[in-house]
């Protein structure tokens, strides 16, 4: 009899790296295409996503169609069961919302417990179709200085983000409560995915942890932008929750993602021009 796979437990699927082929990924990402992509990549057998809201164009479990035509089981546990960016706390608390065709021919079915889903989807046979090559994740919106980058994921913040307005794809929680998984580099705005929000308010926990580092941060609702799709953010994005700093700005709830990035960039340029 062959060994079961490995259950690999990552707050997300950016944090998991080698050890990921073969095993069972319980990961705190979000469910869209992106994250999907990343696990196809590092050939899980099979993985678990939290569903982010589900929100627009159901992009929050968008992933699980997407891994199920490459023969990968996946499933979503409930944003409102258990922390986005949270892997330990989807183990421990975590209910499944949606489970694709091939992860329910295993036994994985909404309101199962998390924990009982991933030795479900320990079934899951290894080889899983190569994913065809990723679109751009990373594209220059507005090139005049302060720039603005579109970055589906936050995890591609780089040194060459440092003091720009960066519009990102990813939720806008902590990775495992850790303050230092905010944003990489000090850009001078952050947006981000409030991801519905969810149980003990998850989807938004980097915005205040931004505001004491002086960067005006905000989250567009999960139900206006695509999460996982920074382009979405910046068209489609309302927002639902500002940090201290922003709404010093006068930068507020209600406002277009469009409007956060104009108002960001022309305090930054006025900053600029005073120093």
């Amino acid at each position: 009899m062959s060994e079961l796979p490995p259950i690999l437990i990552a707050d997300s699927i950016t944090r998991a790296g080698p050890e990921a082929a073969g095993a069972v990924v319980v990961n705190g990402s979000h469910g869209g295409g992106c994250a999907a992509y990343l696990a196809a990549k590092l050939q899980v057998s099979a993985a678990i996503f939290n569903d982010a809201g589900v929100g627009r164009d159901q992009a929050g479990i968008a992933g699980l169609d997407y891994l199920a035509e490459l023969g990968v089981p996946a499933a979503a546990v409930g944003h409102y069961t258990a922390r986005i960016g949270d892997g330990t706390d989807m183990v421990a608390r975590g209910l499944v919302t949606h489970a694709n065709a091939a992860a329910r021919a295993l036994g994985c079915r909404p309101g199962m417990a998390c924990r009982d889903a991933a030795v479900c989807l320990q079934q899951a046979l290894p080889g899983g179709r190569e994913p065809p090559p990723e679109r751009e994740g990373a594209v220059l919106l507005i090139p005049d200085p302060p720039a603005v980058w579109a970055l589906d994921s936050a995890s591609l913040v780089s040194p060459e983000h440092a003091g720009t307005v960066v519009v990102t794809g990813s939720h806008g929680g902590l990775l495992g409560g850790s303050p230092e998984t905010a944003l990489k580099y000090d850009a001078f705005a952050a947006l981000f995915n409030d991801a519905g929000i969810g149980i003990d308010e998850a989807g938004v926990t980097r915005l205040p942890v931004l505001a004491a580092r002086s960067i005006a941060a905000a989250t567009v609702a999960a139900a206006s932008a695509r999460i996982g799709d920074a382009r979405s953010s910046y068209e489609d994005g309302i927002l639902s929750r500002v940090n201290p700093r922003a709404a010093a700005l006068g930068i507020a709830t209600g406002m277009t993602a469009r409007e956060f990035v104009a108002i960001t960039r022309r305090v930054a340029a006025e900053e600029r021009s005073h120093a």
